[in-house]
């Protein structure tokens, strides 16, 4: 690494104390209590270290480690690199490594040069274990870091604070901004089933349509690709429509009864909560002859009666609504994964517009108003990346000497 001449450059080794943590035998009640706080690398989130889950007694603390005020701990097995600095006296455990503090350096630059994505992919490279990754404390030691002048650490702790504090702005201020673009859809959708006038009458599901089960599709029948997809719960998003799982996605090739290959705008909707808030959740197949009804999901049926009378569309929203899957909530059963079945959601009353025109109208303008919505998402996500890259680029510029005090002006006009 080129950096200015009067930086020190070396190991971590050759310029400081480090430690790894231990944890008391919990089999000793007494080492536990209230008087210093014990660390554990959830609790590193990169910034400074607050409360703590567990606390320690001064006898437990005396069985552990413990770091003065100012060290950098650092998660060195599993989630490696994930950075907290100490405000008070802590103790914490053996899946952490820390810097202890010294006259030559100044906490916060050092913080931050560990957040530094240079440090955590020498962290990474030096990682053994082929299940969790491990660093111990002499490969910790072998870590590359620079260690300017005090005052030259102090002038880039001081810009550093700046500049991350504008950008922690900008943060707050963009996931706000995705935050109400969500809650926009939302509340229109609940409104629309909500503010019922003319038109509207209250049915019970069962009159509408019936619920038909799935197949129960071999498992010696899944390969890694193929022309049929099989939909789990896991097809679908929480707040409703399929999801493509991507790497995850069941293929099948077998045989099947041909009735449990699925149409485009076929509406399913999940009978299992396979994850939270998937119970309920619907959607409609986006594609003919492809997409295969696998068990635990329902195939909306409408019935005679109201052929023509009804749109999947409509339903589709309707199934989407939190009044609706508080109602399906309420009639399922199960501990761990909880389900329901057809003849519990018959007996749900639903609103529903009595005019099918009507119906595909406001299901037209739902799904016009969710586009928007996704587009406004993808680009408070793509600023939230150029955000986050923006650090990155920052960090690296701070600890190879070319940070400047116009850095302001660079992040400004990128973000």
């Amino acid at each position: 690494m080129s950096v200015p001449e009067n930086w020190k450059f070396g190991y971590l080794s050759d310029f400081f104390e480090t430690s790894t943590g231990a944890t008391p035998k919990k089999s000793q009640q007494d080492n536990y209590g209230s008087d210093v706080p014990f660390v554990k690398p959830p609790e590193l989130l990169n910034s400074q270290i607050g409360s703590t889950v567990d606390n320690l007694s001064v006898k437990g603390a005396a069985s552990s480690r413990t770091l003065p005020p100012g060290s950098i701990l650092v998660s060195c097995i599993g989630n490696l690199g994930k950075v907290g600095i100490n405000a008070e006296i802590v103790a914490f455990n053996q899946q952490i490594n820390a810097i202890k503090p010294n006259s030559d350096f100044i906490s916060k630059f050092m913080f931050y040069q560990v957040l530094s994505s240079n440090f955590k992919e020498q962290l990474e490279k030096l990682a053994s274990g082929t299940t969790v990754p491990i660093v111990n404390k002499s490969k910790f030691n072998s870590i590359s870091v620079v260690l300017p002048p005090l005052p030259e650490q102090k002038r880039i702790v001081g810009l550093l604070d700046t500049v991350f504090a504008d950008l922690e702005q900008a943060r707050a201020k963009t996931e706000q901004n995705l935050k109400n673009a969500r809650e926009l859809f939302d509340s229109y959708l609940q409104q629309v089933f909500s503010q019922k006038g003319e038109g509207w009458v209250d049915v019970p599901l069962g009159n509408i349509c019936n619920f038909k089960h799935g197949f129960a599709f071999k498992s010696e029948f899944f390969v890694d690709k193929s022309n049929l997809i099989l939909l789990t719960p896991g097809s679908f998003y929480e707040d409703g429509g399929y999801r493509d799982r991507e790497e995850k996605t069941k293929y099948y090739e077998g045989s099947f009864p041909i009735e449990y290959l699925l149409s485009k705008g076929d509406l399913l909707v999940a009978m299992t909560e396979q994850a939270v808030g998937l119970l309920g959740s619907s959607a409609l197949v986006p594609e003919n002859n492809i997409f295969l009804h696998n068990q635990r999901l329902g195939l909306v049926k409408i019935t005679p009666e109201f052929k023509n009378k009804v749109s999947l569309k409509f339903l589709f929203h309707l199934f989407n609504t939190k009044g609706f899957r508080a109602n399906v909530q309420e009639t399922a059963s199960g501990l761990k994964v909880r389900h329901t079945s057809p003849k519990k959601m018959q007996v749900i009353s639903v609103p529903l517009l009595t005019d099918i025109e009507a119906q595909e109208a406001i299901a037209q303008k739902l799904f016009e108003t969710k586009d928007h919505v996704i587009e406004l998402e993808l680009i408070y996500k793509q600023k939230l990346n150029s955000i986050d890259e923006l650090k990155k680029s920052i960090l690296q510029k701070a600890f190879s000497g070319e940070f400047t005090s116009n850095i302001n002006k660079g992040m400004n006009d990128e973000v």
